[in-house]
């Protein structure tokens, strides 16, 4: 099936990005539509001003991304026909431009005050796998409602029109690993590729993170997050095991994914855990776990729709809640003392319980970076392993990525910034105690 492009979207960090007639629908949904008003690093626009991006122009680009990342892994591979690679073409792109319409809203701290999964409904949860249920004490969170507007929503009638050749249920799947697939919509001839286009995806190495990386990093106006994202995805390559297809890296780009999750580990650091973001983010747990606060988001996805971050900014104005109060005025606590290392600090309980021994109001955060999940998480599970296979040499066997660099080794501890907050208003009394006290 060729597709066919009805609009094109002048992205600042990609350049033009087309989307095609039937993609054209599900952008201009009403739940697609929503990410315009969600923004991509929450608070962080108060730490660098430029950080107003949201997440509907970075859902365009890993979009675009995932269709670039196909077609360089599948150039010349030997599909059946035409139609069954278009179809997992299709349906990666899905995936893709849709994995972020569940987020709520400022950040993951707004999942705080999300309802029992349960009472979402979501019926694509009867086909998980085993062990991967949830009672009725588990809290929904931001993908929870993704799937549920992938299957459940007035998007689910606009991609079956749409698209005849899959269904939202596929979609779903490769953004949740844990769905259960029970047709041959993924397998071509005798393998099975959903485990790639999942990982792509989702992993260490996908469509996601080579999108946030490089566009968090431009409208920061910072250059941690710079990749050769380009390299990367030109050297994405499929590992077959078990009738299982894989992804995997050509070596020769081995070290440029050592850049890349080092970029990320930097943005983290750098970016993500800015002072103020943090702080931000600590004040906003604390109203929406306040006995007082009255905000709370709705199981109902049409409800869920009105839930932007403009709407909290405005239902926090008129709370008498002094959390919602001080976000709302711009006024948070202020950074006292500040401690990077892989070991925790005592000092800064010693500085707390001082501080607060003379009427000091104290909030200690500490804010946890790892370079990866992927060594610590690793296991036989072939879907979770990525692959390093070589062009050069047909004798070397492809080898899990683990195996084939030192950076995991290297960065194997977490790295913690711990810090302790004070009311602006109370700085000065609180800096003098600790230089009296020689803390």
């Amino acid at each position: 099936m060729l597709m066919m492009f009805s609009m094109d979207i002048r992205d600042p960090v990609h350049g033009n990005i087309p989307i095609s007639n039937s993609e054209a629908f599900v952008v201009n949904s009403a739940v697609f539509q929503r990410l315009r008003s969600i923004k991509q690093l929450g608070f962080a626009e108060f730490s660098f001003p430029g950080a107003t991006h949201n997440r509907f122009l970075h859902s365009i680009g890993v979009t675009h991304l995932a269709g670039i990342a196909f077609d360089s892994i599948f150039k010349t591979y030997p599909f059946k026909n035409q139609e069954s690679r278009w179809r997992l073409r299709q349906a990666l792109r899905l995936a893709a431009l849709l994995h972020d319409i569940g987020h709520g809203p400022l950040s993951h701290t707004s999942e705080e005050v999300m309802p029992p999964v349960h009472k979402l409904n979501v019926k694509a949860y009867e086909h998980r796998k085993s062990g991967k249920g949830y009672d009725k004490s588990t809290r929904a969170n931001h993908e929870d409602y993704t799937i549920k507007m992938i299957t459940d929503s007035s998007l689910t009638e606009i991609i079956s029109k749409h698209f005849p050749d899959l269904t939202p249920f596929h979609v779903a799947c490769l953004v949740d690993k844990s769905l259960l697939c029970k047709d041959d919509f993924f397998t071509d001839g005798e393998l099975n590729f959903r485990p790639i286009l999942s990982q792509l995806v989702s992993s260490e190495m996908d469509v996601d993170r080579m999108d946030y990386l490089g566009r968090d990093a431009y409208f920061c106006g910072i250059n941690y997050g710079k990749a050769e994202v380009e390299w990367l995805l030109a050297n994405l390559r499929v590992h077959i095991e078990n009738g299982e297809v894989n992804l995997a890296l050509n070596r020769r780009a081995v070290y440029t994914f050592d850049d890349f999750l080092i970029s990320r580990h930097h943005m983290h650091l750098m970016v993500y855990f800015h002072h103020k973001s943090v702080i931000y983010e600590e004040m906003l747990h604390r109203y929406l776990t306040s006995p007082t606060c009255d905000y709370h988001l709705p199981a109902d996805v049409n409800e869920y729709l009105r839930c932007t971050d403009f709407s909290i900014y405005e239902h926090m104005s008129r709370s008498s809640n002094d959390w919602a109060q001080r976000i709302s005025r711009r006024e948070p606590f202020r950074v006292l003392f500040e401690h990077h290392s892989t070991q925790e600090n005592p000092r800064l309980e010693n500085m707390k319980k001082v501080l607060e021994a003379n009427g000091i109001h104290v909030i200690l955060s500490n804010s946890k970076a790892r370079l990866s999940k992927y060594h610590s998480s690793y296991t036989d599970d072939t879907s979770a392993k990525i692959f390093v296979v070589d062009q050069y040499d047909r004798q070397q066997k492809p080898v899990p990525i683990v195996n084939m660099t030192e950076i995991f080794q290297k960065y194997e501890e977490t790295r913690a910034i711990e810090r302790v907050y004070v009311p602006p208003e109370q700085f000065s009394e609180a800096e003098g105690i600790l230089i009296d006290k020689k803390l």
